[in-house]
């Protein structure tokens, strides 16, 4: 005998004895480790090496201790600005130490730079995040270990390039400009890249990790004002505290935006809510108005015996059919147009620029890939999927539909009842009869 336990002398009998959802899982997790583990040892690694072979000097220290204080500062007077961002919003989130991060690439030796990325998110942890459930500390653990292997990066990219600081960086002309702009696009890609395997591990999607053009023009906004803070302490010390208050408006800018997009966003399936939509169409009918040629459609879409799913496979069940007819949807329109929720299991479809015979061509569409979809969704620890879905769907086309958003919507409500009526799962256009 070696000793070993069954289970870990026989890891296809777990595989077996494992139904396939909690054997992947499992996979994920291990992967998730495995990952973690590469990037902590070469993070730790690359720090015992730049700490023996860069040596800190005493203006090292103080510009550390200022960047810290900085941040820290920042990080107290912003807290509850945080705490609401994280809370309304789970997105790819920019937090904002990237400034004093990248500012520590350019003006600190690479080791002491990790340490400042430690006191960072330490405080982060512990002040900011605490007590919010969707951030474990393993998670904050690894988002600043992939700052750290970020920060190296950047600082390879100084040092092949000959530009050690920003210092350097002032006398070398042009090329101490190309050396910080190249260390800030490594910082850029690298932040994204380390992402990469993530992604693969969970089933997470894209946009998900690299959010929207926001979410990027914020990270470079970052970048710059940390080398605006990099060149401050350069230059004149006693003014780099001058950076903290445009970055708290510009914190608080950031989170003001994520409460409008969270108030005209259905939480369930990511779409537009009510108020969303409707913001929406009035501006589409606003333009319309504007020209005597316009036209635009719109879709009331109901699922059929919804309230059978929930009644036999549970209302979580139903969530996960409402947000997989939701990206049916989204999938079936162009990406210009614009989808909504109207609560329970009713949606609504604006369609610009577009002509009554395409309208239906749209809408036959989304009832063919409402039927053709099959929900998988998990029941304990058994997978089930759920079929035979179908949808109603009313059109109404403006102006013959109606000449106002609450018109068109009556118009197409009607002509979905009628659908309904006439034995479900099929499309009725409403225009005619408004």
């Amino acid at each position: 005998m070696d000793g070993a336990r069954p289970a870990e002398r026989h890891p296809a009998r777990i595989r077996g004895a494992l139904n396939p959802a909690l054997w992947t899982l499992w996979r994920q997790r291990r992967s998730l480790i495995l990952y973690c583990f590469l990037v902590e040892s070469v993070a730790l690694a690359a720090t015992v090496w730049t700490a023996v072979s860069v040596p800190v000097r005493s203006w090292d220290l103080v510009v550390f201790g200022v960047l810290a204080g900085l941040g820290v500062l920042q990080a107290e007077l912003g807290r509850q600005v945080e705490r609401v961002r994280r809370l309304v919003s789970d997105t790819p989130h920019i937090n904002l130490t990237s400034v004093w991060t990248f500012a520590g690439v350019l003006l600190l030796p690479p080791a002491l730079g990790a340490a400042l990325v430690v006191v960072l998110y330490v405080h982060l942890g512990t002040r900011s995040l605490a007590r919010i459930k969707r951030v474990p500390p393993f998670r904050i653990a690894l988002n600043a270990t992939l700052v750290v292997v970020t920060c190296y990066s950047a600082d390879l990219v100084l040092a092949r390039l000959g530009v050690g600081d920003m210092s350097a960086a002032l006398t070398a002309g042009w090329r101490g400009v190309t050396a910080i702009t190249l260390a800030a696009v490594t910082y850029f890609l690298v932040a994204a890249i380390t992402i990469i395997p993530a992604l693969t591990i969970t089933t997470r999607s894209v946009k998900a990790f690299f959010g929207g053009l926001g979410d990027n023009l914020l990270e470079v906004a970052t970048l710059c004002l940390g080398m605006l803070t990099a060149l401050t302490l350069a230059t004149l010390p006693a003014l780099a505290v001058a950076i903290v208050p445009p970055l708290l408006v510009l914190h608080r800018a950031v989170l003001i935006k994520q409460l409008e997009i969270a108030a005209t966003t259905d939480e369930k399936t990511g779409l537009f809510n009510t108020t969303g939509w409707h913001l929406l169409a009035s501006r589409e009918l606003a333009r319309a108005q504007r020209s005597t040629r316009s036209t635009f459609g719109v879709l009331m879409i109901d699922l059929d015996h919804f309230k059978l799913i929930n009644d036999q496979h549970g209302h979580l069940a139903g969530d996960t059919v409402l947000r997989a007819v939701a990206a049916t949807i989204k999938s079936a329109v162009r990406d210009y147009d614009s989808v909504g929720r109207f609560g329970g299991e009713e949606f609504v479809v604006l369609l610009p620029d577009i002509g009554p015979a395409a309208v239906l061509a749209v809408a036959e569409r989304i009832r063919s890939a409402i039927e053709a979809l099959k929900v998988e969704y998990e029941d304990g620890t058994d997978s089930r999927v759920i079929a035979d879905l179908s949808a109603s769907i009313g059109v109404a086309t403006y102006p013959d539909g109606g000449t106002a958003v609450d018109r068109l919507l009556q118009a197409a409500d009607k002509a979905l009842y009628r659908a309904k009526d006439a034995g479900r799962n099929q499309v009725v256009d409403g225009t005619a009869t408004a």
